[in-house]
């Protein structure tokens, strides 16, 4: 049965994800130390090649599909955009620690949102929703690898939801530069919207020889969304 790949990859460093700020949609750049850390990902990793690229439209998304897949088009989805903060954006967890809202927001509780932002359950919809799409658009013209560059709260809920194995979104956290391969079959995804996740990305060329671990040195407290 065809088959069909797509790889979440998740956008380079930032500055203020350095700093320890939640930013989601607040347009910031990648830093220059996130780009050069790309382009050396690029050099000594790899980055399976798609047909089609699809990009949250911010800028530190787009930049990072085009140090990645310079020569594939690519095509910003406003759905793919990181969950909306509202007044949580720009601040840090020790800033918030007394906001009201935020240890039920941080603990997950779906009711709970950012004062003018996203709650948890919008947000799932949204990037679902978005998700299907692509997912629909690959089945329909028979594309069947392509790359999604989001953020990381998209990815870990989109695996949460979707993926199998099944495990919870801190167990899909993953650095700046990385990700993950999944792949939908029509029976399995037409039959529960559910696909395979198998591999993590980049790809470390002689990985089994070399035990070379990319994800081995990240620390799953130090995950902000962004």
């Amino acid at each position: 049965m065809k088959s069909y790949l797509i790889y979440l990859i998740r956008h380079g460093m930032t500055e203020e994800g350095n700093a320890g700020q939640y930013i989601g949609h607040t347009d910031v750049p990648l830093s220059e130390a996130g780009a050069a850390q790309l382009r050396k990902m690029a050099e000594e990793y790899e980055y399976p090649q798609p047909e089609i690229v699809f990009s949250s439209p911010l800028r530190r998304c787009l930049q990072t599909a085009q140090i990645l897949y310079p020569d594939v088009d690519v095509i910003p989805m406003r759905d793919m955009i990181e969950c909306n903060f509202g007044e949580f954006e720009g601040k840090t967890a020790e800033e918030l620690e007394e906001h009201p809202v935020f240890p039920r927001w941080l603990a997950g509780e779906e009711d709970a949102e950012p004062p003018f932002g996203e709650s948890s359950r919008d947000f799932q919809k949204r990037i679902m929703q978005g998700f299907s799409r692509i997912v629909e658009g690959l089945l329909k013209t028979g594309t069947t690898r392509a790359a999604i560059v989001t953020h990381g709260g998209v990815i870990t809920t989109l695996l949460s939801t979707f993926g199998l194995p099944q495990a919870p979104m801190h167990e899909w956290m993953m650095p700046e530069g990385c990700g993950y391969t999944v792949r939908i079959t029509p029976f399995l995804w037409s039959g529960g919207q559910k696909m395979e996740v198998f591999e993590e990305l980049p790809i470390v060329p002689g990985k089994f020889e070399a035990e070379e671990d990319i994800f081995a040195d990240f620390n799953v407290e130090d995950f902000l969304y962004d």
